[in-house]
């Protein structure tokens, strides 16, 4: 379900469909690297403002889905224009900040990124650009990323699955925005 807060600033409501706090995992493999795979939690948040707020945290399980050790964290802000044209700007644990441009698809909850700039501290590793696609499928957000760096052409690195975060809040809410007039029996509600 893609709720609409009140307070959402008008020109963010193609983007509704990333709002919340996610949790779930995914596949990390890249050249150079260790494979693995990986737990993960993201936030996009608003505060009224015409961007949203977006945090990442993810972290290496071992074979019984158990967090090892951090692997990647990075936080951004994301617009969109009256075009679809999204822009965010992200910047990583590991020294690297990047702006990202992209679209978000027609009549669909998805949206394909390419970076455009890319600025590197002097302690981070070789990296030169990416492309991302992230989609909401089946209440799900779902999202692959792609990495190339001077030795690696442009290859999938990571993708995940995750699951929306359902709070006592949440439920509440929604509660309280059921009709009166529910059946007592709850059945006959299915009927």
């Amino acid at each position: 379900m893609i709720e609409i807060p009140s307070d959402l600033h008008k020109d963010l409501v193609p983007l509704a469909f990333l709002l919340g706090n996610w949790t779930g995992a995914g596949v990390h493999d890249f050249p150079g690297s260790e494979k693995c795979n990986f737990g993960q939690e993201v936030s996009f948040t608003h505060d009224g403002r015409d961007f949203l707020e977006y945090h990442s945290h993810t972290w290496v399980l071992d074979g019984d889905g158990n967090k090892v050790r951090p692997l990647e964290s990075e936080s951004g802000y994301w617009w969109i224009d009256a075009d679809r044209k999204v822009e965010v700007t992200m910047v990583r644990n590991d020294g690297v900040v990047e702006v990202w441009y992209g679209e978000l698809a027609h009549q669909k909850p998805q949206i394909d990124l390419a970076t455009d700039a890319v600025a590197r501290t002097a302690a981070s590793g070789p990296y030169t650009g990416g492309k991302r696609l992230y989609g909401y499928v089946n209440s799900d957000l779902m999202w692959v990323g792609e990495k190339q760096t001077p030795e690696v052409e442009l290859r999938p690195y990571m993708s995940a699955h995750l699951k929306k975060v359902v709070t006592p809040e949440d439920v509440e809410r929604w509660a309280k925005a059921l009709p009166d007039d529910l059946p007592d029996d709850g059945i006959a509600f299915f009927k």
